[in-house]
């Protein structure tokens, strides 16, 4: 194929590499020295940048600076603090679709600013510069929302819940939340457990806990029973549940309840809710 190409003049080249993809022009550059240009020219990278790209860097948190769109894709796909940093926006490097961060403060936590059973505090390893720990509540309430206009149409996208849990943890296992998604008056619903399970765990429950568990489960929806699972980053997830972008605009509610058990619970740490592509 690279030699067919070197054939043709080189803005017949970047119009074909822009209707490719970005990996695809990352790995003609690879095969071809004397492709290198054409795939690498603006033409081809601004088409590999979502259309609204402009008022995502106007929405930045600090100036980004960039001499090509190529350098500004990846540079978008690094990730970048938007919204006074609480958001986060990052294109997939595969597929260049659009995905966010919504922070702690951008969500809606019940009693968050109640210092009884809130705090605000930083982790390191947290890109935002505010997480929020539970101290100790009895119900949990937490809801985020976006704008499929702010998305990648014609896409698939997973919602997921970023904690952490600390050394202080109590009541985060006691009964399942309910979790949802929820787009215009479709709604699925599943539960989730706050905490993993690690074995010894498993062996206070089956000695102590199993009776009362198996009670409480009755009070909540029937579901997975999801556990966080762990990211490259340091921080666990919990996948909230998926929804489809099409052409038209709407909002979606993701939500984390558990509001029947009246089981009194500490130590979650909440970073944010992320959404991206799950193809």
């Amino acid at each position: 194929m690279a030699t067919r190409l070197n054939m043709l003049p080189e803005d017949c080249v970047s119009t074909i590499v822009s209707l490719t993809s970005a990996a695809d022009a990352c790995r003609l550059m690879l095969a071809s020295s004397s492709l290198q240009s054409a795939a690498e020219s603006d033409m081809v990278w601004s088409r590999f940048l979502s259309f609204d790209h402009s008022a995502i860097l106007s929405r930045a948190h600090s100036q980004i600076n960039f001499s090509s769109k190529k350098e500004l894709y990846f540079k978008l796909c690094d990730s970048v603090l938007i919204d006074g940093g609480i958001r986060i926006f990052s294109l997939n490097k595969i597929s260049g679709k659009k995905c966010f961060v919504l922070s702690a403060r951008a969500l809606s936590i019940s009693l968050s600013d109640e210092p009884n059973h809130w705090t605000w505090t930083t982790r390191s390893s947290s890109r935002f510069s505010e997480v929020i720990e539970l101290k100790s509540i009895s119900n949990i309430e937490i809801e985020g929302r976006i704008n499929t206009q702010d998305l990648s149409p014609n896409t698939t996208y997973g919602t997921y819940l970023i904690i952490q849990v600390s050394d202080r943890a109590f009541g985060l296992d006691s009964v399942a939340s309910e979790i949802s998604v929820s787009m215009n008056e479709c709604s699925v619903s599943n539960t989730a457990y706050l905490c993993p399970l690690d074995e010894r765990k498993k062996q206070l429950e089956s000695l102590l806990f199993l009776n009362r568990r198996r009670m409480m489960e009755k009070l909540v929806v029937e579901g997975e029973g999801r556990r966080p699972n762990k990211r490259e980053d340091g921080w666990m997830e919990i996948e909230l549940g998926e929804f489809f972008v099409g052409e038209k605009s709407e909002e979606v509610k993701m939500n984390l309840m558990e509001v029947k058990g009246h089981q009194l619970k500490g130590g979650l740490i909440i970073e944010g809710i992320e959404v991206r592509p799950k193809c």
